[in-house]
């Protein structure tokens, strides 16, 4: 089957994230990125899906220069972080998949004051205020923490010097529902009162559903849809037809079938396409349409990810 025609470029947007043609690969055989055109629209959520391996941090790593790109460019807010990481680490804010705990010994007062030291937009008050409502024990000492509680101190570092970027890597992992809840808030209050361009890579796509902008949806490296959320949420679209015996599909849609299901009479169709012109090329073929729903925007990414399976 073929994969459908989706899109992966973003037009006549003013982007402050981009990436063009970059590649990488760790040892013989792990490519982790395959020639990726990254586009964050200035001011957007832009939420960054795929599975493990996917090379989702890989390319935040890339924005940051914590691992160099074997081909390709990237920009931060037009900075090359190649030729000035300093500089395009000063435009960001920073939570880790995996939080290092090198400065373990320090409390985590300490190591907020420690942090600091790095911007001089820091907002102490910010900061505390922050560290109150997610919970922080400011007088424990860093590698004492629990897993949320250290995620929780990044979340604070990576916002309190209000950066024009925030490069979220799994931001929510390992905090308790209610801290979910909390940081969800906090980032919609952050982003009333400091204009942020958001790059969150995630698992957890239900999290970012209301807030996102745009999506990218990443596979083996490359994307596979790179577009607005409002017109992923027009264009799939989840159908449900009965058929007739001997149905031999409907020609013309084979190219835009992500996903298949159901069995004998009842079939379940996820299909990329304008919603009246895919009816029509159903009922064309004798099926019957009876419902097609619009997918969340966690259905829609599972969709693109599954795409060719059958059930």
């Amino acid at each position: 089957m073929s994969f459908p025609n989706l899109p992966t470029r973003l037009h006549g947007a003013e982007l402050a994230i981009e990436t063009h043609a970059v590649s990488k690969q760790y040892g013989p055989g792990t490519l982790a990125l395959d020639g990726l055109d990254l586009q964050v629209p200035d001011g957007s959520v832009y939420v960054l899906v795929g599975p493990n391996g996917a090379g989702k941090s890989t390319a935040i790593k890339v924005l940051l220069d914590l691992v160099r790109a074997d081909h390709g460019t990237a920009r931060v807010m037009g900075i090359d972080p190649a030729r000035q990481p300093a500089l395009a680490r000063a435009q960001t804010g920073y939570v880790p998949e995996v939080v290092d705990t090198a400065y373990g010994w320090l409390t985590v007062r300490g190591l907020l004051k420690h942090h600091a030291a790095f911007y001089h937009a820091w907002d102490g008050g910010y900061a505390d205020a922050l560290c109150h409502r997610l919970g922080v024990r400011m007088g424990e000492r860093f590698r004492a923490l629990s897993k949320g509680g250290a995620r929780a101190v990044a979340l604070v570092a990576a916002l309190a010097h209000r950066p024009p970027v925030l490069l979220l890597d799994e931001p929510t992992d390992g905090l308790d529902p209610l801290a979910r809840e909390e940081f969800a808030g906090i980032l919609v209050e952050h982003m009333t009162h400091s204009p942020t361009t958001v790059l969150w890579s995630t698992h957890h796509v239900h999290e970012a559903d209301r807030l996102a902008d745009h999506v990218g949806v990443l596979r083996h490296g490359r994307l596979l849809l790179q577009a607005p959320v409002e017109d992923v949420r027009r264009g799939l679209r989840r159908y449900r037809a009965e058929v007739p015996d001997g149905w031999a599909g409907a020609p013309g849609l084979n190219g835009e079938v992500l996903v298949r299901a159901g069995s004998g009479r009842e079939i379940t169709w996820t299909v990329w396409g304008e919603e009246r012109e895919v009816a029509e090329r159903l009922s064309a073929s004798g099926a019957v349409v009876r419902d097609a729903s619009r997918l969340s925007l966690e259905d829609s990414t599972l969709a693109l990810l599954r795409a060719g399976s059958a059930a």
